[in-house]
């Protein structure tokens, strides 16, 4: 091989990847338009030929080195480049489309948290017309420290956080999943988890007041129950878009409409699992703290209701849509 003329013949090439590797490096990736993005993958295939081809004939170290920093630094633009991207892509999701999927979707959310205070409201009415009606839905062992002790059982969980915590992450998660795949069963499940949660608060809460520990227990829930009882009614309502696609696909064929609707259950599904997360933190950390006023319980969960009542209303500047 004629090292001198084959130099002159490839140069071209490594000064044009070197070129847009300066322009990458300075500006970033998206500064290039997508016939210059398909260059500098051809040209990084192009010069990584040629540094085994160099490698392998008496070219000079320098030569040989200079083309490794070539394609080293193509490399990483290429592709730690694109694993910026798809970071900036979660970002984006999170900040700007959870919150339209969350809007578009409302309907649905607001059928499933109608469920739920039915259920609630079907359970504090029996619960004080009959009470036998509460031993159904709640625990003895809890009823029996409610009214027999007039305590609370969240004292449990002082001591035991991070355990507690995870314990309430992992059953919140289940309950959440639960109502979403329920969709596939006509939407049935969804109802049953949605009318079955909200008769559970519904009776307990008509415990704790009708033994005067109705301000410390809403004190205890309040915290996370302002993130965790959102994410369920979206879990809930995500279910129902799938009982939509599967009982009234209405102009999409059943196979379109579940893949529509589907993605859409699947967006609202990675916007709940953070808020689980969070809400089990504080549930597990935070809610049965009993070195934190209830007065300060009660304005943290409020706030916390205020930010993510914001948030789910942010909607992108003209200049972003």
């Amino acid at each position: 091989m004629n090292i001198q003329r084959w130099v002159a013949r490839r140069e071209s090439n490594w000064q044009r990847l070197d070129a847009l590797l300066r322009q990458v490096e300075t500006k970033g990736l998206k500064s290039l338009n997508a016939a210059q993005i398909r260059e500098l993958a051809s040209l990084y295939r192009s010069v990584a030929a040629d540094l085994a081809r160099a490698q392998t004939q008496q070219v000079g170290n320098i030569l040989i080195q200079n083309l490794q920093s070539l394609t080293t630094r193509a490399y990483t633009q290429i592709y730690q480049g694109s694993r910026r991207q798809e970071w900036q892509a979660v970002v984006e999701f999170y900040r700007w489309e959870l919150p339209r999927v969350i809007r578009q979707t409302f309907a649905y959310t607001a059928i499933a948290t109608a469920l739920f205070v039915l259920g609630l409201i079907v359970a504090w009415w029996y619960a004080w017309q009959d009470p036998t009606f509460m031993s159904l839905i709640v625990p003895q062992r809890l009823i029996s420290q409610v009214r027999d002790e007039h305590k609370l059982w969240m004292g449990s969980i002082v001591g035991i956080e991070p355990l507690a915590s995870s314990g309430i992450m992992i059953n919140n998660l289940k309950v959440s999943f639960g109502a979403v795949a329920g969709g596939i069963t006509a939407g049935a499940f969804t109802v049953y988890i949605m009318v079955l949660n909200g008769l559970l608060i519904g009776a307990i809460a008509t415990l704790v007041g009708q033994n005067n520990l109705a301000y410390p227990f809403w004190a205890f829930v309040f915290p996370h129950g302002a993130l965790e009882l959102p994410a369920i009614f979206f879990a809930g309502g995500a279910g129902l878009l799938l009982a939509r696609a599967i009982l009234f696909p209405g102009a999409y064929r059943r196979g379109d409409a579940l893949k529509f609707y589907g993605s859409q259950a699947v967006q609202l599904l990675f916007g709940i699992v953070p808020l689980l997360v969070i809400a089990g933190i504080i549930e597990g950390f935070i809610s049965p703290n009993p070195r934190i006023p209830d007065p300060l319980k009660y304005l943290f969960g409020t706030v916390l209701f205020i930010s993510l009542y914001t948030y789910c209303n942010r909607k992108p500047s003209s200049a972003k849509r």
